[in-house]
């Protein structure tokens, strides 16, 4: 008998999305075949896969122990998330060559089919970063009498989803900073920097909108600029090491001495970027945009604020600024009605109540009348209707007052 020949031996997945590609969550159920193209015929004592995660730490640091003695330390750490084995062919006890038991394959393509579940604990999303990376496999091997053993594998995504519409996500985000230059005994004015964004939460291909105000006091012409950028943070042997890293960025007009300039909106793209991970021990991934004034010969006023790069996308009906008006909107939208601009206020509690119900309060109140002012006042104050619901400022003059006193702090506007 000729022996057979492997031609082919590979791993494929079940792809259940519209662009083939294996990416999964904790909880799924991962499945494909095992795949063997053979000419003539080979026996085959078992065929195994096993499937694994990992996130894995590792850099080095040289030190200096003397003036000619230095030494590499190494900074190792390592988390496993997955470990699952599973025997397609044959049986467990695979490591002598004997005859018995083994099961031939034939000439031609061969499918063997496996199934797993993920764990239902939150997983790490799949990561390659400078000094660590989250991966997940599947590894199968073929074990045949006489031969070494043949090893094939094939790596799949894993996304821990981050929905952003939850109330922390869907908050806004704003800081205050401003920065006085001195030159030797001389001061200039002060330069300040107000920002905000609509909310903490974002998934990729979004824009921000960033709405800021840079004023300039001082002497020096400034340029006022926004960047995203991504932390990447390791964590090995109780030390850390920080890898951070431009993602995008914009630039405004340049300002002069005295001038001030308004975002109304400007908007940032965020490029496809890997999601953040938050529940990693070793590795996390964090985002956060830079807004700030670049001062020539002086350090930047800059303000930092969070983000979150999710995975479930804004949904598109209802506001941006709280999940509850988003429910609220979404299920209005659901029924075919809307919603007024400004509500008119409910009716009144005694326009709504009989005569037979009024009498009765009458009495009560003549009875109790004894017990004080303030039950005389909740009395009173109980037929009176709900103030009107406005997002309106209820006191302009003060909001006005302020701004006075705010542009009177640089002298040349």
């Amino acid at each position: 008998m000729v022996l057979g020949k492997v031609k082919s031996f590979t791993v494929s997945y079940d792809c259940l999305n519209d662009s083939n590609v294996p990416v999964f969550a904790s909880g799924d159920s991962v499945s494909g075949r095992v795949i063997i193209e053979v000419t003539g015929e080979i026996r085959v004592k078992s065929l195994k896969i096993q499937a694994k995660g990992f996130a894995k730490v590792r850099w080095t640091e040289s030190r200096n122990a003397g003036s000619n003695t230095a030494y590499t330390q190494n900074y190792t750490e390592e988390v496993e998330y997955l470990n699952h084995r599973d025997i397609l062919i044959g049986h467990e006890r695979d490591e002598d060559n004997s005859e018995e038991g083994l099961t031939t394959i034939h000439s031609g393509r061969h499918e063997y089919a496996f199934s797993l579940e993920l764990p239902q604990t939150p997983l790490a999303t799949s990561l390659e970063g400078k000094h660590g990376s989250v991966r997940y496999w599947v590894k199968a091997e073929l074990h045949r009498p006489w031969f070494l053993p043949m090893k094939t594998k094939k790596e799949f995504t894993v996304f821990e989803h981050i929905d952003i519409n939850t109330p922390l996500l869907l908050s806004p985000q704003a800081g205050t900073k401003d920065k006085t230059l001195c030159c030797w005994f001389c001061t200039s004015g002060p330069i300040s920097l107000s920002a905000k964004i609509e909310r903490k939460g974002y998934t990729p291909g979004e824009s921000i909108q960033i709405f800021a105000e840079i004023e300039n006091c001082s002497s020096r012409m400034v340029v006022p600029k926004a960047a995203i950028y991504q932390t990447q943070t390791f964590k090995a042997k109780g030390k850390l090491k920080e890898v951070k890293q431009l993602v995008a960025n914009l630039r405004g007009e340049s300002l002069s001495s005295g001038k001030t300039e308004t975002w109304s909106g400007k908007m940032l793209k965020i490029p496809p970027v890997s999601p953040s991970i938050l529940n990693c021990s070793i590795i996390r991934v964090e985002y956060s945009l830079m807004v700030y004034v670049d001062i020539p010969g002086a350090m930047n006023l800059s303000l930092n604020l969070p983000l979150i790069i999710g995975t479930i996308p804004l949904h598109p009906v209802g506001s941006r600024t709280s999940s509850v008006s988003s429910q609220c909107s979404m299920t209005m939208s659901w029924l075919g009605m809307t919603l007024p601009e400004r509500p008119e206020a409910p009716p009144s509690y005694a326009e709504i109540m009989t005569e037979e119900q009024r009498r009765s309060l009458e009495v009560t109140s003549a009875r109790d009348e004894l017990e004080g002012s303030l039950f005389a006042y909740i009395q009173e104050f109980r037929f009176q209707p709900p103030p009107l619901y406005s997002e309106v400022d209820p006191n302009p003059d003060q909001a006005s007052r302020t701004e006075e006193r705010r542009s009177d702090t640089c002298p040349s506007r």
